[in-house]
This record gives structure tokens, C-alpha cells and sequence, in this order.
């Protein structure tokens, strides 16, 4: 079966699960989407990886997982979306090291996680597609593209249901705002800082 290459078209919150998030991946040559349901955590590296201007004062588990593979000089190749069981997607990570090739079993959103640190591609299978997929004509593809871009990567992380006002703030003030909530690693509020500064910009 040949792979389809996949790319991370955004995250928002689970109109199914409460507390969940939806991972949405879109294959590169097509309209179709693959919806996956993943957890706070897991959405919240996700997005931070996405994010060029967030930098956690400590690492993640997945950043953790990066350093330790560099240090070790291993390398991630690629991940593979293979299996589809009861509404779980089953992936793996096909890593390398001194020229050896290992397969990795791993959770899906722990292995977009480390994709998007590794900036490896991720690959899934025709079958998977089309029973899972979900086709988007233009006039939805352009609503979601709309609802989810940003200035840098036409990606927004939807955080919280209600929107937060920073326009009583200057920009100073949403700097050091942004500043003390990474400190404090309040990240789904450095989200939100961070989107009303590139509104300005």
C-alpha cells in the first residue's frame, strides 16, 4: 500500500469528548482530513512545537525525548499512521541510528509530538483514509483555513472557548504578559497573548 504524506492543518477542541482536543491532519495532495482526538497534554506540545515565539522555560517531555535523541545521535525518519482498530489510530516511528532502521510502536499524538520537533514527515495509508477521512469541499477548506490561520503558519490553536481581551493592554504590557505567563508556564494564556500581539503586528 502507498503512503499518503499528511500535514498538521490545526488543533481545537472536541466538539465529542469534553476535555479533548481534535488533531486535524489534511493529506498534502487532496481535500481529505483525518480527525484524531487526542489529549490536553498532547495538544499543548503540539502546539508549543508549532509556535516559533514559545519557548517553555523547561522541557517537555517531548522536547525531553529530542535532546536525549540528539545526544544519543539518533533520528527520526518519519511517522506512519498505520493501523486504525475501534476509533484508535496505532503509529509508529521509524527512527535510525548508526545506519540501523527501528520501528517504534507508539501513541499517535506522542508521535506528531515528535515529528513536529524533528520536522519529520508523517505518512498514513489509502485504507485509512478513506475510512476515517473526512472530505472538505473549497467553501469548507476555506472556513476552517479562516478560523484556524495565523500570520506565521496559517495554524491557531484554539485554547479556550472564551475569548480573553487584551485591548485595554499595550503592546509592552502583552510582552511582559506573555514573558511572565511562559515563565510560569501557563501556556494556554502565552497562546492567547501571543494571538493578540500578531493581530497587532
Amino acid at each position: 500500500m502507498s503512503l499518503i504524506k499528511l500535514t498538521i492543518k490545526g488543533i481545537s477542541y472536541s466538539q465529542t469528548q469534553s476535555g479533548a482536543y481534535a488533531l486535524v491532519l489534511s493529506e498534502m495532495e487532496g481535500t481529505r482530513t483525518l480527525p484524531i482526538i487526542i489529549g490536553a497534554f498532547e495538544a499543548q506540545s503540539i502546539a508549543i512545537a508549532l509556535e516559533k515565539e514559545i519557548r517553555p522555560p523547561r522541557p517537555l517531555t517531548h522536547d525531553l525525548f529530542k535532546t536525549f535523541s540528539d545526544r544519543f545521535s539518533i533520528q527520526i525518519q518519519q511517522v506512519i499512521i498505520h493501523k486504525l482498530v475501534d476509533g484508535v489510530f496505532f503509529s509508529s516511528l521509524i527512527c535510525t541510528r548508526s545506519g540501523v532502521e527501528e520501528i517504534i510502536d507508539t501513541r499517535t499524538s506522542d508521535a506528531i509530538a515528535i515529528a513536529v520537533r524533528f520536522e519529520a514527515p508523517i505518512y498514513t495509508y489509502e485504507n485509512i483514509l478513506d475510512k476515517a477521512g473526512v472530505h472538505l469541499n473549497i467553501e469548507e477548506a476555506l472556513d476552517f483555513q479562516e478560523d484556524n490561520a495565523s500570520e506565521e503558519d496559517e495554524i491557531e490553536t484554539v485554547f479556550s472557548e472564551k475569548e480573553s481581551s487584551f485591548s485595554g493592554n499595550s503592546l509592552k504590557e502583552l510582552y511582559h504578559q506573555l514573558e511572565k505567563a511562559v515563565e510560569n508556564e501557563n501556556y494556554e494564556l502565552a497562546a492567547k497573548i501571543r494571538d493578540e500581539i500578531s493581530k497587532r503586528s
